[in-house]
């Protein structure tokens, strides 16, 4: 069975104290449970349920931060004695190996696992009594915006390999078709206008019907969720290359432009607990370390280097690594996550204004974006604007570096946004045997499923 259909049911009952999301333990409530007899108490604890299932693996050591961050060269994990795989498969790999689940094969079936929640939540949703209309089309809302961030990892890592989309199906149905990348970014933008809608259809109430936790602070109405809703749509816009889209839904989100005021942090974060039964933010590690690429590129005196990264102090308490036959010198690490509770962007304002510039680029607007890229140097890298910034490449280039060091270590943008730029080749190598993978392989259990011996060709 294919590894959509044989995942586990996921517990959708969980008590997150740090994160204050308060959920009631339900007897250990399966998705199958739900599904058959739902509850309002239910459906509310599997709605919170898919902000932890969509946090699983991101903070990780080996997790979508980490690892396509090792891709895109913003950092290393340096646990080699314990697992050589971090320099022999992501960095020197001929591929990346679709039969290791926490390496090649990563970022599937958990992705899956929370999408197949999402879709028992939208079924049961409606079977609630006591609930009003407003707050049934609210949950509908809330859950297909966070399946179009599930499916966009997928996506992310994917890329031309393609993804199953159609996979609400029952047991034993057959397989959903592997789609490629074009089809399966239209579906995202149809699943999140979709969402946009539902959340309109909420009306006006104060709060959704379910706790979305600190991480959300700020968006716990449908009307400011909707906001959430339109900036993940602008970026599933700018990854299509469709920049009017991406500005018109810019239009509708949280992005604001305030020198006095900047807000760039404004958004929601995946957050962190330490208590039992929650999940730490693994990314302080004292084995992650920052790629030295994003102190050379930086210019002098950029705030973001300072604030973001610090240079190791190089003795036994604090010590840089140097792995000689790896081309490899770790001398810093990232400031980020100081602490097990820290928390990660799922998305946030300064992203949306360098999505605003990527998309004024595509459109043709090379005054406004140079416009945008300023103001991003000025606010949060504290630089003198550039009055260069004339021509296309020009442009492309200070978009690709403010982007790399404005969303550093986050969630994987460097290589993304190398990759769909075409520049994955320009992505530094530290040894001669290094490689710069352009995306993960479909695991090896999907394509047994499909009893290929390869991996399936995408449909259009």
């Amino acid at each position: 069975m294919n590894a959509i259909h044989r995942v586990a049911p996921a517990l959708l009952a969980l008590a997150l104290c740090a994160c204050d999301l308060q959920v009631g333990d339900l007897n250990n409530a399966s998705t199958d449970e739900l599904a058959d007899s739902p509850t309002a108490a239910a459906v509310t604890a599997a709605a919170t349920g898919l902000l932890i299932g969509h946090r699983e693996r991101i903070g990780d050591q080996n997790g979508y931060v980490a690892l396509v961050g090792v891709l895109g060269r913003e950092g290393y994990n340096l646990n080699v004695e314990t697992d050589a795989r971090f320099i022999t498969e992501m960095l020197e790999g001929e591929r990346l190996d679709p039969g290791s689940p926490r390496f090649g094969g990563n970022f599937w079936a958990d992705r899956y696992a929370n999408i197949r929640n999402a879709n028992v939540v939208l079924g049961a949703v409606g079977e609630i009594t006591g609930w009003s209309d407003a707050q049934k089309a609210a949950v509908r809302g809330f859950a297909r915006t966070i399946q179009a961030l599930d499916y966009l990892i997928l996506i992310s890592t994917r890329d031309e390999q393609g993804v199953a989309l159609d996979v609400d199906r029952p047991f034993g149905a057959a397989l959903a078709p592997i789609r490629c990348r074009d089809a399966a970014l239209d579906f995202v933008a149809d699943l999140l206008d979709t969402a946009a809608a539902d959340l309109d259809a909420a009306g006006g109430l104060d709060a959704f019907p379910m706790p979305l936790g600190d991480g959300f602070a700020g968006f716990a109405s449908p009307a400011a969720f909707r906001a959430v809703n339109r900036a993940v749509a602008a970026r599933a816009a700018i990854y299509a290359g469709d920049g009017a889209a991406a500005l018109a839904a810019l239009e509708e989100s949280f992005m604001v432009i305030d020198e006095a005021d900047p807000r760039l942090d404004s958004g929601v974060y995946h957050v962190f607990g330490t208590t039992v039964g929650d999940t730490r933010n693994g990314l302080n590690d004292p084995n992650i370390y920052a790629h030295p690429s994003a102190v050379e590129l930086a210019e002098e005196g950029d705030l973001r280097v300072a604030t973001k990264l610090r240079q190791v102090a190089g003795d036994e308490t604090d010590p840089a690594k140097q792995l000689p036959e790896e081309g490899i010198d770790a001398q810093y690490k990232f400031t980020l996550y100081p602490a097990a509770t820290s928390r990660i962007p799922i998305i946030r304002n300064e992203e949306l204004l360098l999505i605003r510039a990527e998309a004024r680029i595509l459109e043709g607007d090379l005054d406004g974006a140079a416009e945008d890229l300023n103001y991003i140097r000025r606010v949060s890298g504290g630089l003198a604007d550039r009055d260069d910034l004339t021509d296309r490449d020009a442009l492309v280039d200070e978009l690709l570096l403010n982007r790399f060091l404005s969303l550093l270590f986050e969630g994987g943008h460097r290589w993304v946004d190398m990759r769909r730029w075409e520049r994955l080749d320009q992505l530094p190598r530290d040894a001669e045997a290094h490689r710069v993978h352009a995306f993960y392989p479909i695991p090896t259990a999907e394509v047994d499923a499909r009893d290929l011996e390869d991996a399936p060709t995408c449909q259009p």
